[in-house]
């Protein structure tokens, strides 16, 4: 459906996007992550046609978005940020308006576009007079009213309070049952909520691109275990797990805890992957080796944690 292909765009000597690939397929919700600034905007834009690419090639179900725009577009449906819309328009002409600029019989098209989008009630208001929940619904009509089969949603939740956030992520869900979207946000409980798979950008590269299930097994440790317990060493308690199955890697740490009788506590990190829960097997050896456990604790790896991993590697501390 799309392929982006060592795709890279230059703004004079500044390169906002480098040797990006990757392909999505027909169906797919796609997260397109990155800091401000990584090259997100960029990317969707050379999608949609709006920018030409610096070096390589974007195809749109084998349509390049340069030497045939037209099929380009009516295949995709685009809202920004901010929404381009007219205050000075109610709902129903501003929506009748782009209906027929796009060649779409209003008539036909907007009473069961407005019951998808969630506006009955406001299509006889102005749009200045909304509120910017509904200004992105509005926004989103206007994406979807040629029918496209690719919709690009760039940060369709900024600015928006919580209780319009969960509407307008129920009908992206929605909509995402019969076309391919991609998203384009820096809330990352989004994606998890949202997208099958995501992609992330750091300095204009992709850093990873995975299924979102999948992404903190790839990219860092699944959860991480604390244990603290008296009568070994920190050494000993690394070699006493280090082939437990699941246990990536361990790491003595200096907690400055101390047991009843005053002595230091033995303290070491467990790295996890894989998904298993490694407390059990943890909790055995240390039961055979007549060793005193005072805590054992597991924190399991968020999206968060991967994207600052992956994002900020090699920044100056």
């Amino acid at each position: 459906m799309i392929e982006v292909n060592h795709v890279s765009r230059s703004f004079g000597s500044f390169r906002a996007v480098d040797d990006v690939s990757f392909s999505i397929r027909k169906g797919e919700i796609v997260g397109l992550l990155g800091p401000n600034g990584a090259g997100k905007t960029t990317t969707m834009r050379m999608i949609t046609g709006f920018l030409n690419p610096t070096e390589g090639s974007v195809l749109i179900d084998g349509a390049d978005p340069q030497s045939d725009p037209r099929a380009v577009k009516h295949r995709i449906g685009y809202m920004p940020e901010s929404a381009p819309l007219y205050g000075d328009m109610m709902v129903q002409e501003y929506l009748e308006y782009v209906s027929r600029v796009q060649g779409v019989d209003p008539d036909e098209k907007l009473p069961g576009l407005a019951r998808e989008c969630g506006i009955r009630e406001v299509m006889h208001k102005n749009i200045a007079e909304l509120s910017r929940g509904y200004r992105q619904r509005v926004g989103l009509a206007h994406a979807l009213l040629h029918d496209p089969e690719i919709l690009i949603l760039d940060e369709p939740t900024s600015g928006l309070d919580p209780n319009q956030i969960i509407e307008v992520r129920k009908l992206v869900k929605e909509i995402g049952r019969t076309r391919t979207v991609i998203i384009s946000t820096h809330i990352l409980s989004e994606v998890e909520m949202l997208c099958d798979r995501v992609i992330i950008i750091s300095r204009g590269r992709i850093v990873a691109d995975s299924p979102t299930a999948e992404l903190r097994g790839r990219f860092g440790e699944e959860a991480v275990v604390r244990i603290a317990a008296a009568g070994c060493t920190a050494e000993s308690l690394c070699e006493a797990c280090a082939d437990i199955d699941g246990v990536r890697s361990c790491t003595q740490t200096a907690s400055g805890e101390q047991d009843t009788a005053g002595k230091p506590l033995s303290t070491v990190i467990l790295s996890v992957s894989g998904g298993r829960d490694v407390r059990p097997d943890v909790f055995a050896r240390i039961r055979d080796r007549n060793l005193v456990l005072y805590e054992m604790s597991m924190q399991r790896t968020s999206l968060e944690d991967v994207f600052r991993s992956l994002t900020t590697e090699g920044d100056a501390s």
